[in-house]
């Protein structure tokens, strides 16, 4: 069975849909199967490995109950692409009846493909990404080493916390340790979020912005790059925290 994560935070630009897209080629170099899912009707993950945002399948899938087809990106990594069209999904689907539980029922026929899932959400609490955090197994959120990151990670966190959701792990993008106030900023989240802060950072990197419009991952567009460095390091935190609480969990229900 493979482990679901959600990546997701209600803020534009904070690197969620490079994250999702960089981990899971890290994941991917490290041995695992890995399926992105493009939730965003922006299309920018489905645009960033070179697909045409013109798709219509995963619409279709959650408005009619098709099957989802993924596309082979790289050996080992494949994508659910996204389109425009997925506007109309979050309207639609707001009158059916478990909504929620749409997006899991149409992944269930793939879990035993993969060794992770990873569901690029929308920047909003709409139909699809509340979808996306019933599929999940884990929620992580990327939040810039800014001033009002905590602030944003609150609201988040209190918004999830009414619908009985929590945030597994946060990580720190866009870092550049030159600047005090990032600096500062890291600190905070450091001591304010304990271990639910991992502790690798994704600096700021050239390879990183260059990347999609390469069509490639960081990690295959300049491999020994800090960006690609900091996604595998990430990537290793991430297996480590998914295994050992997969295990803690199937032990607990024994």
């Amino acid at each position: 069975m493979s482990i679901t994560i959600a990546v997701a935070n209600f803020k534009g630009g904070v690197g969620k849909t490079t994250s999702t897209i960089n981990l899971g080629a890290a994941l991917q170099e490290a041995g695992k199967k890995v399926l992105l899912v493009d939730l965003d009707a922006q299309y920018n993950l489905t645009q960033s490995l070179g697909l045409e945002g013109d798709s219509s399948q995963l619409y279709n899938a959650l408005s009619q109950g098709t099957a989802l087809e993924p596309v082979e990106v790289s050996e080992g990594l494949y994508l659910i692409p996204s389109s425009l069209e997925l506007i109309k999904a979050d309207i639609e689907l707001s009158s059916r009846f478990k909504r929620e539980e749409i997006l899991s029922t149409l992944l269930r026929p793939l879990t035993s493909s993969y060794d992770y899932i990873l569901l690029d959400c929308p920047p909003s609490l709409g139909v699809l990404t509340l979808s996306a955090f019933v599929a999940a197994h884990f929620l992580i959120v990327p939040i810039e080493a800014e001033f009002l990151a905590l602030k944003g990670y609150t609201v988040l966190s209190e918004a999830l916390s009414s619908i009985g959701l929590q945030i597994d792990r946060v990580f720190v993008t866009k870092y550049d340790g030159r600047k005090v106030l990032n600096r500062n900023v890291l600190q905070s989240i450091k001591e304010n979020l304990g271990e639910r802060a991992f502790s690798t950072v994704i600096r700021e990197n050239v390879s990183i912005a260059e990347a999609p419009a390469t069509g490639l991952p960081v990690t295959s567009y300049q491999p020994t790059s800090y960006g690609a460095a900091d996604y595998r390091n990430l990537a290793a935190e991430l297996l480590q925290f998914t295994t050992s609480e997969t295990q803690a969990k199937q032990y607990s229900h024994e």
